[in-house]
C-alpha cells in the first residue's frame, strides 16, 4: 500500500442506521453518501465500549478497555499507554487533532504534534459521580428529551469551529512532502437534542421511522436494561410526539454534522488533496433515539454500540459494502499502514486489524468485542459478534441473543430458547478465551473505588454533582445535583 494522508473524521453519538447510504429512506447525509459511494462501507462496524471517553481511550491505544483500564468517563485517557498518534510523532509523521478528544487535558501529553481547540474532560477529570456504581444517585435525564427541538447551542457553534479550523488546517498543509494523520472530531450529533431551524425544517416528526421497541409495551424485559431506564428517568415513557420532536431534532443535527464534513470533503477537492488522502468517517457510539425506552447510548443494542464506518482514497474498493465485523481498535494499525508508518514490537500483541486489508478481502467471519463498565450499571456487560449472532454477557444477570440476519431489530431474544443453548455455550467460552468477565468487572470497580478515595471519597465526589454535556474550550461546566437512588 502506498503512503497517502490520512483524514480521520469522528463524530459523536450518530446512529449508524441515520444516513443515506445505510439505506435510511428520510434522513439527508449527501455529503456522508458520497463519501460512501466513492469507497467503501462497513456494515458491521462496532465500538469498544459505548460511552465516550473509554472508547476514545481504546481507540487512541488499539487496546480494549479492559486492556487499558480507561474504564468509564472519569478515567480519560492520560498518554500512560502508547498511541498511534504518539507512534506518528515519534517516526516523524504529523499527527495533528482538531477538536473532541475527551482525554485528560490539563497540560498531558497526549501524543498529537498539534491539538486544535480541543474539547476535553472537566478539570482533567470528568464524571467522577459515575465511578459509584452502588447506590449511586439516579440521574434526572427527562428535560433532555423534552426541551427537544429547533434552535441553537454551544456544540453547533463548536462544530462549525471545528470545520473551520480543518479547512484552514488543509490549506496550511496542501503541499507537505511527508505524509500526515489529521484527526477531526466533531462533537455533534450528541446531545443536547437541539437543531439549527433550517436542519430541523427538513423532517416532518409525524412520518418519521420510530427506533424499534419504542413504545413501553415493546420495551424488552431484561434487569439491566430496566435498570438503565429508571437510572436515568426514562420510565415512564414519553408522550408519543414528544419522542417525535426529539427524533426530528436529532435528524436535524445529523444534517448539520453532514453539512460540516462536507465543507472539509470539498476542501480536500479544492486543494487537489481527494488524490493522495486517504479518509475514514465514523463515530465513537451510537444513539438509541427511545429505542427499546432508552435514550443515548449506553447498551449493546445496535442503535447504541453499532457505528457507522465509512473509507475512501487510493487502494479502497469503491462502491463496495462489508459485511466483515469491524471496530474502533482497528484504527491503530489502519491509520499506521495508511501513512507509511510502523508498528513497534511492543504493538504486536494489539487485538485490531487493518481495515484496509479487510475492505480488499472477501467476507469472512470474525469476531468483535464491545464492553461496558461505566454509569447507568450495577456489574460490568460484555458484547460478542460475529456475521450472525450478538450475544451479551451481563455480569449476574441472564445474557441476551440475536440473530442479527433474521432479526436485525433484535426484538427477539434467543438466549432462553432450548434450542440456542449450544450457541451461548459457544460464546460464553469465546468470550473467557479473551478475559475473566468476573475478574475484569472486579479489577474495574476496585480501580473506580481508588479514584473516588482519591478525590476525596464517595461523599466529596456526590458533593460535586455531575454535568450533563462536557462543555466546549471556553465554557464552564454546568455541575447540579442528581436525585437519590430509588
Amino acid at each position: 500500500m502506498q503512503p497517502t494522508n490520512m483524514l480521520y473524521i469522528i463524530s459523536d453519538q450518530h446512529n449508524y442506521r441515520l444516513m443515506g447510504c445505510s439505506g435510511h429512506p428520510v434522513v439527508q447525509t449527501p455529503n456522508l453518501d458520497r463519501l460512501a459511494a466513492r469507497g467503501t462501507r462497513f456494515n458491521n462496524a462496532y465500538t469498544n465500549c459505548p460511552i465516550c471517553v473509554p472508547v476514545r481511550a481504546s481507540l487512541a491505544t488499539g487496546r480494549y478497555v479492559h486492556q487499558a483500564g480507561y474504564w468509564d468517563n472519569g478515567h480519560p485517557y492520560d498518554g500512560r499507554i502508547p498511541s498511534w498518534h504518539l507512534r506518528l510523532r515519534d517516526q516523524g509523521f504529523q499527527a495533528t487533532s482538531i477538536g473532541k478528544l475527551h482525554f485528560k487535558g490539563h497540560d498531558t501529553d497526549h501524543g498529537f504534534s498539534q491539538e486544535v481547540e480541543p474539547l476535553n474532560v472537566v478539570d482533567g477529570v470528568g464524571d467522577l459521580l459515575g465511578c459509584i456504581r452502588e447506590d449511586t444517585p439516579f440521574r434526572a435525564k427527562r428535560s433532555g428529551i423534552s426541551d427537544a427541538g429547533p434552535g441553537d447551542s454551544t456544540y453547533l457553534q463548536y462544530d462549525q469551529r471545528n470545520a473551520d479550523n480543518a479547512v484552514k488546517w488543509l490549506k496550511e498543509h496542501a503541499n507537505d512532502e511527508k505524509p500526515w494523520a489529521t484527526f477531526l472530531s466533531f462533537v455533534c450529533p450528541h446531545p443536547p437534542y437541539i437543531s439549527p431551524q433550517d436542519c430541523f425544517d427538513l423532517y416532518d416528526p409525524e412520518t418519521l421511522p420510530m427506533p424499534p421497541q419504542w413504545q413501553q409495551t415493546d420495551w424488552p424485559n431484561h434487569p439491566a436494561i430496566d435498570y438503565f431506564r429508571r437510572f436515568f428517568t426514562f420510565d415512564p415513557q414519553f408522550p408519543e410526539a414528544m419522542v417525535r420532536q426529539m427524533n426530528a431534532a436529532y435528524y436535524g443535527v445529523v444534517t448539520y454534522l453532514d453539512r460540516q464534513v462536507g465543507r472539509v470533503l470539498d476542501s480536500l477537492d479544492e486543494l487537489g488533496l481527494a488524490e493522495n488522502t486517504r479518509v475514514i468517517y465514523t463515530s465513537d457510539h451510537g444513539e438509541h433515539l427511545g429505542g427499546r425506552g432508552i435514550y443515548g447510548k449506553f447498551t449493546m443494542y445496535e442503535e447504541s454500540a453499532g457505528i457507522p464506518m465509512l473509507a475512501a482514497g487510493p487502494d479502497v474498493p469503491v462502491g463496495k459494502v462489508v459485511d466483515t465485523p469491524v471496530s474502533l481498535i482497528d484504527s491503530f494499525p489502519t491509520i499506521l499502514e495508511a501513512v507509511g508508518a510502523h508498528l513497534k514490537d511492543e504493538d504486536g500483541n494489539l487485538p485490531g486489524q487493518s481495515l484496509w486489508e479487510i475492505a480488499n478481502a472477501d467476507d469472512y467471519d470474525r469476531t468483535v468485542l464491545s464492553e461496558y463498565h461505566a454509569v447507568g450499571t450495577k456489574h460490568a456487560a460484555y458484547m460478542l459478534r460475529n456475521r450472525q449472532y450478538k450475544y451479551v454477557y451481563y455480569v449476574n444477570e441472564r445474557p441476551q441473543l440475536f440473530d442479527l440476519q433474521q432479526d436485525p431489530d433484535e426484538c427477539q431474544d434467543l438466549a432462553d430458547s432450548d434450542d440456542n443453548q449450544h450457541v451461548l455455550e459457544y460464546f460464553e467460552h469465546e468470550l473467557r478465551s479473551i478475559l475473566d468477565p468476573e475478574g475484569v468487572d472486579a479489577q474495574c470497580k476496585a480501580s473506580q473505588s481508588a479514584l473516588i478515595e482519591s478525590h476525596g471519597g464517595q461523599e466529596a465526589v456526590l458533593n460535586r454533582g455531575a454535568f450533563d454535556n462536557s462543555p466546549v474550550p471556553g465554557e464552564a461546566p454546568a455541575f447540579r445535583k442528581h436525585g437519590s437512588n430509588h
